[in-house]
């Protein structure tokens, strides 16, 4: 990479003498930090690895946005990458350029619909946050432009449609990246539902059916952003002045539902990018909910007993970390339906992500709606694993157990940091006037609103949870948590 002549100018083509832009193969939906740190990063290697020359336009999906401050350094940014592998700290920064412009439709609507024209113009990609996705009845064709992401797409496609005459080679690849569960299905069924209300030519939607690919994703990669409070040190790295830093963690995760064609179309393959092309997410997003987010609900109400604040103080202590490891190794593991090695090699990448050094992970952070977390991201491994086994895990119930604890508010004087709605609160505070601990268990684990079931109905668990509490009340977490797992 050419030098800039001179330290501290302001970072662009003309003053980084670079100025090589590639053709327009992708249209993104979304200048944020998370894509900016995902997707141009992973086109940037697709196009290192096999020449894939893919250029990006990135268009702003709402009024406010990023776009300026994009062309005003061209489309250049730079993006740092920290974290642990494999237990070694990694810290490096590389100079995305492949966004070639950057369009705010609400400003220049003839620029966004020219989009449509692009010639080599393969990929839709998007991330307008898990409420993006959404119909909004009053937006209208004529709209400049409509405000809901879905109707933009809508009339970008239909553009496209009506240039190039329905041709089939023109039909785009769509590749949603919000994270909601077949965000590629709802986007399409609220793209034809425009089409109808729209009174759109029976073409186009024949086109968009048979052209047009839908492909549901996964994402996954922690991206704190630009790096406010340090970023003097950030910018001490570099030889130009950067406004648009973007910092993120060096894991990398993208499962794309998808066939032969889609991976002819896009050789990640061919790349050492975690880009899996699959035939079914669901699987991974399993995989992800059960033991990424799994571990933290676990790990949250009997870490902040224990003593500690953080993530990676969690898995660093011996105690706790070895509670960590044997939830997700001996328990999470044992039930999901995948090949254990890549359940564990998952899982250890998992652990060096906990471990980052510079993402401070507050366990505070993460309470937030505990009870409902809990019921997706833990109790189907621990019911799992009992009618497996024929026996309770040892680490999730015991979890269980903490997090019941975790919500009487209190724990050696202190507050504890619940955040949940009133009336959860409000039922537990009511719950744990009761002294007996077998009346606790019997009163929470009845209860269908939180766990879908009566988990009383779950053999042992309820003198288990019972137990659990009365030795982590008399004995402490480290102690009562010995007693425990020597009984069950």
């Amino acid at each position: 990479m050419t030098q800039l002549k001179n330290k501290k100018q302001v970072l662009n083509r003309e003053n980084l003498a670079y100025n090589k832009k590639s053709p327009i193969k992708v249209v993104q939906f979304g200048e944020g930090n998370f894509l900016r740190a995902f997707v141009e990063y992973a086109f940037q290697q697709l196009n290192k690895s096999v020449d894939f020359n893919a250029g990006i336009a990135v268009v702003q999906p709402i009024e406010r946005g990023m776009v300026d401050m994009l062309n005003d350094q061209d489309g250049l940014y730079t993006l740092f990458l920290k974290g642990v592998q494999k237990g070694q700290e990694i810290q490096e920064k590389q100079l995305i350029t492949n966004i070639v412009k950057g369009i705010d439709p609400y400003t220049d609507f003839k620029a966004y619909l020219d989009l449509a024209k692009e010639e080599e113009l393969q990929f839709i990609i998007s991330n307008t946050t898990e409420a993006g996705i959404a119909f909004v009845e009053s937006d209208t064709m004529d709209m400049e432009p409509p405000s809901s992401f879905p109707a933009k797409l809508t009339v970008l496609l239909n553009e496209r449609f009506k240039y190039f005459n329905g041709a089939e080679d023109k039909g785009l690849t769509i590749i949603p990246c919000e994270l909601i569960n077949h965000n590629s299905e709802t986007l399409k069924e609220i793209i034809l539902k425009y089409a109808a209300l729209w009174d759109l030519d029976r073409a186009f939607t024949n086109w968009l059916e048979s052209s047009c690919s839908f492909h549901s994703t996964l994402v996954d990669r922690i991206v704190p952003g630009y790096p406010k409070d340090d970023i003097e040190t950030y910018n001490a790295e570099l030889d130009y002045k950067d406004n648009l830093i973007v910092a993120a963690e060096v894991f990398l995760l993208w499962v794309i539902e998808g066939g032969d064609d889609l991976k002819k179309k896009l050789p990640f393959h061919k790349t050492d990018l975690d880009v899996k092309i699959v035939d079914d997410m669901q699987p991974y997003r399993t995989r992800k909910v059960r033991i990424l987010n799994g571990a933290h609900t676990s790990m949250v109400p009997f870490s902040l007993l224990y003593g500690n604040e953080t993530v990676k103080e969690t898995v660093d202590n011996a105690f706790t970390g070895a509670f960590v490891n044997k939830a997700i190794f001996e328990e999470i593991n044992d039930v999901l339906p995948m090949d254990k090695d890549e359940l564990d090699s998952f899982a250890e990448a998992i652990l060096d992500r906990f471990r980052n050094p510079f993402i401070k992970h507050k366990l505070a952070d993460i309470a937030l709606n505990s009870i409902s977390k809990f019921k997706v991201r833990v109790l189907p491994s621990l019911l799992e694993f009992e009618a497996k086994n024929g026996k309770l895990p040892t680490n999730l119930t015991f979890a269980f157990a903490c997090l019941i604890r975790f919500y009487k508010g209190t724990w050696q004087g202190k507050d504890l940091p619940i955040n949940d709605g009133k009336g959860i609160v409000d039922n537990f505070n009511t719950i744990w006037n009761n002294e007996d601990y077998n009346v606790i268990a019997n009163a929470i684990l009845a209860n269908q609103d939180y766990w879908g079931e009566d988990l009383n109905k779950v053999e042992n668990l309820s003198k288990a949870i019972a137990f659990a509490l009365s030795e982590i009340d008399s004995k402490g977490i480290e102690s009562g948590y010995e007693n425990f797992s020597k009984k069950y």
